[in-house]
């Protein structure tokens, strides 16, 4: 499976009053690293992948999170991005953040594919991964 790894360096503002990271801080990094995962898949940016694919985006439908030690302000650290599963409509995501080489945080997210029902915008329901894109995401390319 298909996997994007980033640098990321740990800033105040991810702090809490401790000088530790506050956890919700994670879930935002994990979420700019699906966008970089996809956007590794697909070549193309998130923007250019909404027109190209004519959808509505691949919202989180599950998520869970092992805090296995602290990262704190100034720590650099490593996001590594994983498909770990591609079904028809959604897929998994495995994150791994290590610092100095050693495992801190690990997540997994659960996306869906979306579209918005054409006759009531306020809804999305999930339709199938354009093959061609689901392939990338397998590493099948």
């Amino acid at each position: 499976m298909l996997s994007n790894s980033r640098s990321v360096r740990i800033e105040w503002g991810d702090c809490d009053p401790a000088g530790i990271i506050f956890y919700p801080r994670y879930f935002a990094m994990f979420d700019h690293s699906v966008t970089m995962l996809i956007t590794a898949a697909s070549g193309v940016s998130k923007a250019e992948l909404l027109k190209k694919f004519e959808f509505d985006g691949y919202p989180l439908v599950a998520t869970q999170a092992k805090f296995i030690q602290p990262t704190r302000f100034g720590d650099d650290v490593i996001i590594q991005s994983t498909f770990v599963r591609v079904g028809r409509s959604s897929f998994e995501i495995k994150h791994q953040i290590r610092k100095n080489n050693q495992v801190a945080v690990e997540g997994q997210e659960t996306r869906a594919w979306v579209k918005r029902d054409p006759g009531d915008r306020t809804k999305i329901k999930a339709h199938p991964l354009p093959e061609e894109l689901a392939a990338r995401f397998r590493g099948e390319f």
